[in-house]
């Protein structure tokens, strides 16, 4: 693997933890992702379930993770079933763990093949009283294709049609929002390899590159560093394409007198960094830019201010409105009577910020998080407020993250270059 993996004790206290949250003789069973088919004998990259990879940390296709705390036998309280290899897969693909392996990795100490999960799932649900099988709740979702999980629950459910079903989602949202030190350390080194990408295109950015060559700097900075790449589909906007919240083609040339938009971050060992950055394309901002610029700023520190334990994230993005309003009234994007006549559920502000200011992070770019909870120490959010003037051909994102202490909060990013004048200097040195 490319990354320096976790410790084993990271993970059996992750699931000590999950185990505290189960009703007695509940019985949990994770799958891990498919390896999903392109066309011909193609495939895509294997990329993990972050559930099944929270709790054990096996980067393998084919695993499923058993956790049963009240099993009478304590060689079934955890348990791991792997894929066997042969002597064809070590040949063509590469070995996969051996029992060895897995334990010493996972700290699982029982660990079965696959081929061998069927019987012993039979034996141990005798002694279980629920089951809690595991989905993608995540209120974003939006899933078509049918995943491992959702085949392994229907599986589950037409064979056992009689037991009580909980769901593992709640728990691990609330579980998977808190990191610990080693986690912090992942996400950290995620955020140094963005930082170098970053660095790599202020020196190299010029009028008429095109986006997807801006991208390829940034990628090829990553993979150097240790990353698979980037964590979530890049956004390389220049000029209008900035105002197109989701623009992903990357297909245009960055042209001179441009501001360019970089939503872009480095995953490491599955945990993400989340960065948005605006640079003028030809190394100096105008003085309009330049406004809207620094209107984003300080937006972006005022909601950093606003993050702190205790905090409900409802309430924040209402205060961050409230910031984003003044500063587009001094911009003279919005007028005082948009704003006395706005409606609650679509205030005078999002015309021109359209967004969520903050989302959780860490082994997904969106992670999983109860936001229905108070904010608390561990927590890793986004701050990402924007300004987007389709009119002017200029949107302006600014984006760092955010570590949640226990007195208020850690940026990140703090030694990345932020200001308008730090980026032109950066820029006009090379």
């Amino acid at each position: 693997m490319r990354y320096i993996p976790l410790s084993a004790s990271h993970y059996s206290a992750n699931r000590r933890r999950f185990t505290e949250k189960m009703k007695p003789g509940g019985l949990a069973i994770f799958c891990s992702n498919d390896t999903y088919p392109t066309s011909a004998d193609g495939h895509r990259s294997f990329w993990q379930s972050s559930d099944l990879f929270y709790l054990c940390g096996v980067d393998q296709e084919e695993t499923i993770l058993v956790i049963f705390p009240d099993s009478f036998h304590a060689m079934h309280k955890e348990i791991l079933f792997v894929k066997e290899t042969s002597e064809t897969i070590a040949i063509w693909e590469g070995a996969k763990l051996t029992k060895e392996q897995a334990r010493a990795h996972t700290g699982v100490q029982t660990v079965y093949w696959l081929s061998e999960f069927e019987r012993v799932l039979r034996t141990v649900l005798a002694e279980a009283t629920c089951v809690y099988l595991n989905s993608n709740e995540h209120t974003r979702a939006h899933v078509e294709v049918e995943t491992r999980e959702m085949r392994f629950s229907r599986w589950f459910r037409e064979h056992y049609p009689h037991y009580f079903v909980e769901r593992s989602a709640p728990i691990l949202h609330r579980l998977r929002s808190i990191k610990d030190d080693e986690e912090i350390g992942q996400m950290k080194r995620a955020m140094e390899i963005t930082r170098l990408g970053f660095e790599r295109v202020l020196r190299t950015i010029k009028p008429g590159m095109m986006e997807y060559e801006v991208e390829a700097e940034y990628l090829h900075e990553f993979v150097r560093q240790g990353s698979r790449g980037s964590g979530y589909t890049p956004i390389i906007a220049s000029g209008y394409s900035a105002c197109v919240l989701h623009y992903i083609e990357n297909d245009k040339p960055c042209k001179d007198g441009d501001v360019l938009l970089m939503d872009i971050g480095a995953e490491y060992g599955y945990y993400n960094a989340d960065m948005t950055r605006c640079i003028p394309v030809n190394g100096r901002f105008t003085s309009r830019q330049k406004a809207v610029y620094n209107a984003v700023l300080r937006v972006m520190r005022g909601a950093m201010g606003l993050l702190k334990p205790g905090v409900i994230l409802h309430e924040y993005h209402k205060q961050v409105g409230e910031l984003m309003t003044r500063e587009l009234l001094e911009l003279s994007l919005i007028t005082m009577d948009e704003v006395k006549s706005q409606k609650p559920e679509w205030p005078a502000y999002k015309k021109y910020f359209m967004h969520g200011t903050s989302h959780f992070l860490g082994l997904d770019v969106h992670d999983v998080g109860d936001w229905t909870q108070p904010i608390a120490s561990g927590q890793v959010f986004t701050v990402e407020p924007g300004i987007y003037i389709r009119e002017e051909n200029l949107g302006i994102r600014l984006e760092n993250n955010i570590l949640i202490t226990s007195t208020g909060h850690e940026d990140l990013f703090s030694d990345f270059p932020l200001e308008a004048d730090a980026i032109e200097d950066m820029m006009n040195s090379r």
